[in-house]
């Protein structure tokens, strides 16, 4: 779990990043999980767009499932954009004042 002021790190951090996936009228698939899964061993902190006209779940909806189907936290989710946050403990990229 992540502190408060962590999580206003890591939006920080999010602003430069670009969207990595898009959820559309698939929804949220099992390769979308799949490739969540990954990008979050990659890099830890990743950006998902969901596209508000064709998405049959809401933002926060699919924040909160990717979130529980990938062990990780949501940073933020604010319109369409859902950023998430996964520790890599093997392999630490982020490093976040306690």
């Amino acid at each position: 779990m992540i502190t408060t002021k962590q999580r206003a790190e890591l939006r920080g951090l999010a602003n430069n990043l670009e969207d990595l996936f898009q959820i559309g009228k698939g929804g949220i698939s099992d390769t979308v999980i799949a490739q969540v899964e990954e990008a979050l061993v990659a890099r830890e902190l990743i950006k998902i767009k969901v596209l508000l006209e064709t998405s049959p779940v809401t933002p926060r909806e699919a924040a909160t499932e990717l979130a529980e189907k990938t062990n990780s936290d949501i940073v933020q989710v604010i319109g369409g954009k859902i950023v998430l946050f996964r520790r890599n403990p093997k392999k630490p990229i982020i490093i976040l004042k306690k």
